[in-house]
């Protein structure tokens, strides 16, 4: 894979990746010893999961031990790990101070996490990836759960990523499912980012988009061979990972990667903190609400939106009703999505009057946009039955009757314009089919 530092873009920004080095491809983990000298680092601090230890942390002490390389290395207790602020505090009281280079072994939490210390520490950053499960890895944020509230901090991409072919291919297979099902969801989160775009004149960069697209289409091309761990499909679906994650650091926004389907899978992950209920792989979530979406963008495209009957919805909307829907179904993590409002605001009448006409002037737009960036519903199933993938929020234990109140809430996540948003402004919040 080959990705640029930076560069001056046609859209008038330039874009920096935030990252000094991708290397993908088979036997690149035996490259460690050159990174770890690229930074004239002296002791590196090693950390995995006991799986992750299995799959390459093993793997990587060795390598560092037959190059003379100093080492400290930490396995969590637990291969179980909530990306919260029991996990942070663990790995900063078994962190070794005198190490100079960090080299995290895992994926998902496990890289949370490593950018985390990294951040605080202000050491290099390696990630050794030991599953294209998620699209974290070149990103500049951690997603975490505080306060049992999931939230995206700021933390710092990793310097290195290494995705040694013959490692991710040994991953179970259902977490590169769930690295495609990340990846599906590209098709709503670029979406969406035009039609914001269009509505709110929020900043969109068609170069970027279209990096996205490219890597998508390549997964998407590949994605049978996932379930017979063809090489070809796992180092495609890694790579459209790692191009994501750069994508947001390009931009300097999550845009390209998620939208409302992620915001669904939060929503989900905030119920199983609060309540116990059941939570699965977030690329596995991703892509049932990629679905969802679908279906949703699929009943848009067959209306015609009315004025009166929009103003009228919004009208007869209660704030503080809402506001108490909300806490009951997501508890504690309501509290900051409501002080969220107190400052956008995005459900006052007069606001949501302006939106309004900007819509209907637009509409055709909308719907052109709709066409170019989301497949049909029966493409997407037609997909996710030939890797097995689940469809439903049934068929990962969620009850199927909280869906459309997981989609009403997801638009309160954060302040970003997205679906249900949409749907929300056009009235028809009540009218949707899951």
């Amino acid at each position: 894979m080959v990705f640029q530092n930076e560069f001056q873009c046609s859209c008038g920004k330039l874009h920096k990746a935030m990252l000094d080095d991708v290397i993908i491809g088979k036997g690149v983990i035996k490259q460690l010893p050159q990174i770890v000298a690229r930074y004239h680092a002296k002791k590196v601090f090693v950390f995995a999961d006991p799986n992750t230890d299995r799959a390459a942390g093993n793997r990587v002490a060795e390598i560092l031990r037959e190059s003379g390389i100093a080492y400290t290395k930490y396995v969590f207790a637990s291969a179980e790990l909530e990306p919260d602020e029991k996990a942070v505090g663990s790995i900063m009281m078994h962190y070794d101070a005198s190490c100079d280079l960090i080299v995290g072994v895992g994926s998902g939490v496990l890289n949370d996490i490593g950018k985390i210390l990294a951040k605080i520490s202000g050491n290099p950053y390696v990630i050794v990836g030991t599953a294209p499960s998620m699209d974290g890895y070149a990103s500049a944020s951690s997603s975490m759960a505080r306060d049992g509230l999931k939230i995206s901090l700021s933390t710092k991409s990793a310097n290195v990523i290494i995705g040694d072919v013959e490692i991710l291919k040994t991953a179970p297979v259902k977490m590169m499912v769930s690295g495609l099902g990340d990846m599906l969801a590209k098709y709503v989160s670029i979406c969406e980012w035009r039609i914001s775009n269009l509505l709110n004149g929020e900043y969109y960069c068609p170069t970027i988009a279209n990096t996205v697209k490219a890597a998508l289409k390549k997964c998407v091309e590949n994605a049978s061979g996932l379930l017979v761990r063809d090489e070809v499909a796992v180092e495609a679906v890694f790579e459209g990972l790692v191009l994501s994650g750069i994508a947001m650091n390009y931009a300097g926004i999550s845009r390209p990667a998620s939208g409302a389907e992620h915001y669904i899978s939060h929503v989900w992950d905030m119920r199983g903190l609060e309540f116990g209920t059941p939570v699965d792989f977030h690329g596995i979530q991703c892509a049932i609400g990629t679905l969802y979406a679908a279906k949703i963008y699929e009943q848009i495209k067959k209306i015609t939106p009315n004025r009166e009957k929009a103003l009228a919805y919004v009208q007869a909307f209660d704030l503080d009703a809402y506001n108490k829907d909300l806490k009951d179904f997501l508890g504690v993590a309501a509290d900051s999505m409501i002080e969220l409002e107190k400052k956008e605001k995005k459900y006052d009448k007069q606001a949501h009057a302006k939106r309004l006409e900007i819509i209907l002037a637009n509409w055709e737009e909308i719907l052109k946009i709709i066409d170019e960036e989301i497949p049909s519903v029966a493409f997407l199933e037609k997909l996710m039955d030939e890797i097995n993938a689940p469809k439903t929020a049934a068929d990962i234990g969620i009850d199927e009757s909280l869906v459309p109140m997981s989609f009403v809430t997801s638009k309160d996540i954060r302040d970003k314009y997205v679906l249900p948003r949409l749907v929300w402004d056009l009235g028809i919040m009540d009218e949707l089919k899951f």
